[in-house]
């Protein structure tokens, strides 16, 4: 979940945290398990399943490894994931509909192992899709790496807003605004605020031991959402196509480190199911 409205600091001093080499343990083992819940998936997300069913899944699979899902009961969200299909462009609630084919969709998992939060989403397609849907997927996820490629102390939170926001328009894309990345650790939500569109050199200053989120929503229209009646899933207005996916990182003396990277090397769709040994 990304919200600005939600993203405030656990610290009362309002500074960011920084932490230490055994926080860093502590998330790698957080986001292995959300990003290993993620390929769980893989060969589950086809026509006719429902988000129901996934959510279903993935509460099942955290209960069974000793996790929580952050999201379940989160200021009265009631779900295991966020399920977001086409033009819903995130916190879409799972449900009992089944997927089509040519539907493309987020599934967004963050859990709670040991009290640290791993947080992550991946793009998935149900069957073959279109091709600008295809093309949607790669702008998106090419945005994420461009954004975590200039993560490293000394940057800002600027240059990672402006490197994912040029690349995205320069595919005629457009960025979504009213969401954002954000740090996280022991808290959910906390600072710094990561924007996916910005000028280079503005924003926060990168220091190593800074954690937080870098999760670009790109749509292939107008950057312009809004919130349906049920207070959380946000669509893109003109109804076209959203994509997003994300990663937690952490910031170290020399670069950055991803904690919730495919550890079965599912990155971006179409995925290719691993042979059983």
């Amino acid at each position: 979940m990304s919200n600005v409205e939600v993203n405030r600091s656990a610290t009362r001093d309002g500074k960011i945290p920084l932490h230490d080499a055994e926080a860093f343990a502590a998330m790698r083992k957080a986001g292995r398990l959300a990003a290993e819940a993620l390929d769980m998936l893989v060969p589950i997300v086809q026509p006719g399943v429902t988000t129901a069913e996934i959510d279903d899944l993935v509460l099942a699979f955290a209960l069974d490894h000793g996790a929580l899902p952050a999201t379940l009961n989160y200021r009265g969200y009631r779900y295991a994931t966020c399920t977001s299909i086409n033009h819903v462009v995130c916190h879409g609630m799972p449900n009992d509909k089944p997927l089509r084919v040519g539907d493309i969709i987020n599934i967004d998992v963050t859990l709670i192992v040991d009290g640290w939060h791993g947080d992550t989403s991946r793009m998935y397609s149900a069957g073959e899709v279109s091709r600008r849907a295809q093309r949607l997927m790669d702008v998106t996820y090419e945005s994420l790496v461009r954004g975590i490629a200039v993560v490293k102390p000394g940057n800002t939170t600027g240059d990672i807003g402006a490197a994912i926001q040029t690349f995205a328009e320069d595919e005629r894309c457009s960025v979504v605004r009213d969401f954002c990345g954000h740090g996280l650790g022991r808290v959910f939500h906390d600072r710094p605020n990561i924007l996916h569109y910005g000028e280079p050199g503005e924003g926060v200053i990168l220091e190593p031991g800074m954690l937080f989120t870098i999760e670009p929503m790109i749509n292939l229209g107008k950057p312009h959402v809004k919130i349906l009646a049920d207070g959380w899933t946000a669509v893109t207005r003109d109804r076209e196509l959203s994509a997003q996916f994300e990663h937690t990182v952490g910031v170290t003396e020399t670069g950055c480190e991803i904690f919730t990277a495919s550890p079965a090397g599912y990155d971006f769709p179409p995925y290719k199911l691993r042979a059983a040994a």
